[in-house]
């Protein structure tokens, strides 16, 4: 009796393990395709991914197939003034996708979605989601209908995790101002009026209203992040003609240069002086000029990981002299008047999809119900930098309490263009076009110049560049070289 017993347990388990006694036993092999392979990038995605789906199920083999091997694009060498040959991404994924061997499941960023479906290369989920009633209930509406935008209203990809960010805001700086703090789905300009009402002090006392990141930014750099959340683009899809000289990017101009010229944004001479005090009085920063985390700015724009850094500074601020832990709260980042159910800073960068050529369509699909279901959301629920696609298990880190709903609330942007990075590979001279806006901004802020007398100087320059890249897309100093970095 207790060696049946054992006996019955142990099919049991096994039966559990391998997915159930209906499985074949008959060895398989899961071809999954990802944008760059190499021997760093295969064991990190086996780990993350694949490992635990082939311990429970013995009889699928996982192959990983990279596009681009990016031990080759690291290690390529090139002639002085010439740029390395850099790959087209998305044509390389085409590639894997329609040859002679081609992969099952493909993983790849947002940006790709709707060209891949727009050229057939991906197959429908609502069917297969209908078909076994695969619960999507509890999905985060900002993935789910992200991914849907991209595909004219349908489902070709689903992913487990995604990133996202948030605006941080201090709420002692705005009780100690009489100020209402901010709310969801504020607009750039109403963010950037209550950082003025915010902002006070004066000399190295100043606190600031507003930071576009963490850490003390150029002003060029920061109205490319505005711009970009407006959808803006500096030069058309061709990149054949500059496109700032308008009304919009002359409001975008104006206001980040009267948020420097007003003092409501912390500067790099501020924080350069800061630091400079800092040392003479032979202490260190252990923020490394993060204003945010100090107490010094009244609101930033953050990722989801920035949580557990204000967790950390937290749980050790008896370590750090004269330091009272920032008491914060999030809201959803600054939104377009025009799109206000949108935003900039959502990220869907392991999507993951079925080969319309599929070779093994029916095990494909078995890989990503598990990747993207209820036991897997729940097992990597632990992780402090990135969040789980399924609502029911994204609980506050550390058991804090936030608004939580500011991270997922907000549709992903579209691109911008199908051929942005193209541009940006076979004309990797474009960067000088872009070049002159730095020094022109700063006129701006200078009052030498009005924004729309910088733009229409920096359209004239760039569309120069831009001229003379048609015949040499290097611009006679070999480009810039890009090289791709592995996730």
């Amino acid at each position: 009796m207790l060696l049946g017993l054992t006996l019955a347990l142990l099919v049991g388990l096994l039966a559990a393990c391998s997915g159930g006694s209906n499985e074949s036993s008959e060895t398989r092999v899961l071809r999954i395709g990802v944008l760059y392979g190499g021997s760093d990038n295969e064991p990190y995605f086996r780990q993350q991914y694949t490992d635990m789906y082939e311990m429970m199920h013995p009889n699928i083999q996982f192959e990983i197939v990279g596009a681009i091997n990016y031990d080759d694009q690291r290690f390529q060498t090139s002639e002085p003034g010439k740029q390395p040959d850099q790959p087209d991404p998305y044509e390389k994924m085409k590639e894997m996708l329609t040859g002679q061997n081609p992969v099952d499941v493909v993983v790849f960023d947002y940006n790709m979605l709707r060209r891949m479906t727009q050229d057939n290369l991906l197959t429908q989920l609502d069917p297969l989601v209908t078909q076994d009633k695969f619960d999507l209930a509890d999905y985060v509406p900002t993935v789910i209908e992200g991914i849907k935008s991209a595909g004219d209203g349908n489902l070709y990809a689903l992913t487990p995790t995604f990133s996202s960010s948030a605006l941080f805001y201090n709420k002692k700086l705005f009780a100690d101002a009489g100020v209402t703090p901010p709310t969801d789905k504020m607009e750039w300009q109403d963010v950037f009026n209550l950082a003025r009402q915010v902002a006070s002090g004066e000399g190295e006392n100043r606190n600031f209203g507003f930071s576009f990141n963490r850490w003390s930014s150029d002003g060029f750099n920061d109205t490319q992040v505005y711009s970009a959340a407006l959808q803006l683009k500096m030069w058309d899809d061709k990149g054949e003609k500059m496109l700032v000289n308008s009304d919009e990017w002359e409001g975008v101009w104006s206001s980040v240069a009267s948020l420097y010229k007003e003092k409501v944004v912390p500067t790099h001479e501020f924080m350069n002086q800061l630091n400079q005090k800092i040392g003479e009085d032979g202490g260190t920063d252990p923020f490394y000029g993060d204003m945010f985390i100090k107490g010094r700015v009244a609101m930033t724009i953050g990722d989801y990981g920035y949580i557990n850094e204000l967790k950390r500074a937290a749980d050790n601020a008896s370590k750090i002299k004269d330091y009272v832990p920032v008491d914060w709260d999030v809201v959803t980042v600054p939104v377009n008047p025009k799109d206000p159910e949108t935003g900039g800073n959502i990220y869907l960068s392991q999507l993951m999809g079925i080969n319309s050529k599929a070779q093994n369509d029916k095990d494909a699909w078995e890989f990503i119900k598990f990747t993207n279901g209820k036991d897997w959301a729940k097992l990597k629920s632990r992780s402090v930098y990135e969040m789980v696609a399924r609502k029911e298990f994204l609980k506050p880190i550390g058991g804090l309490q936030y608004n939580m709903d500011a991270f997922t609330t907000l549709k992903p942007l579209p691109p911008t263009s199908s051929d942005a990075d193209n541009i940006w590979r076979d004309k990797p001279g474009i960067w000088e076009a872009q070049q002159p806006g730095y020094e022109l901004f700063q006129e701006v802020i200078n009052e030498t110049k009005t924004a729309r007398e910088a733009l229409t100087e920096w359209e004239t320059r760039g569309n120069a560049v831009l001229e003379k890249l048609k015949t040499d897309p290097t611009g006679g100093g070999g480009g810039v070289e890009v090289m791709p970095m592995p996730r």
